[in-house]
C-alpha cells in the first residue's frame, strides 16, 4: 500500500499517536476492514531481537516499525497496508430480510467492480496525506519555526 516520507517527530506518545490517526483515518474509508504498519503482524511472531530497527548515526537500519515508533514519525519511510473486503453488492442472489424482518432474495442489478482495490489507492493515498498534513500544522503550532529557521532546514 502507499508508502511515504515526513520528517521525524510528527505525533504524539498517547492521545493524537500518528499511527492512530492514520489508522482511525484509513479504517473510516468504505471497505476497509484492517490495518498494520511496517511488518505488522508478523512482528508477533519475531523476537524483539529481530525486530528492533537499531538507530545508527545516519538514521534506522530498518524499518520494523513502519517509520512510527511510539506515535511518533521516525524520519523513516511510512509504510501501512489496509485490508479491503470484496464488494458486497452483486448481481448473485443473496437471501437478506426486508424492512419488516422477513426474509427476501435481492440481487443488485447494474455496473459491478469485481474488487474495490484498484480504486481505492488514491483514496488511500489523499487521506494518508491528509493525516500528514493535519500532523504538520499541529506540530508546526506546538513547535513554532520562524521563517529564518525554516530558511535553513535542508
Amino acid at each position: 500500500m502507499p508508502h511515504c516520507r515526513c520528517s521525524g517527530g510528527l505525533g504524539e506518545p498517547v492521545f493524537d499517536k500518528l499511527d492512530a490517526e492514520l489508522a482511525k483515518a484509513i479504517i473510516s474509508l468504505g471497505g476497509v476492514k484492517g490495518i498494520e504498519f511496517g511488518d505488522g503482524f508478523r512482528a508477533a511472531t519475531a523476537r524483539g531481537s529481530a525486530n528492533n530497527d537499531a538507530m545508527l548515526p545516519s538514521g534506522f537500519a530498518t524499518n520494523h516499525a513502519g517509520g512510527i515508533l511510539g506515535g511518533i514519525s521516525t524520519g523513516a519511510e511510512i509504510v501501512f497496508r489496509a485490508a479491503v473486503k470484496p464488494t458486497p453488492s452483486i448481481r448473485a442472489l443473496q437471501s437478506t430480510v426486508d424492512a419488516d424482518g422477513n426474509p427476501v432474495e435481492l440481487s443488485v442489478p447494474g455496473r459491478h467492480d469485481p474488487c474495490l482495490c484498484g480504486r481505492i489507492v488514491p483514496v488511500v493515498e489523499a487521506m494518508a496525506a491528509l493525516v500528514l498534513a493535519d500532523m504538520m500544522l499541529r506540530h508546526r503550532r506546538i513547535h513554532p519555526v520562524s521563517d529564518q529557521q525554516l530558511n535553513h532546514l535542508p
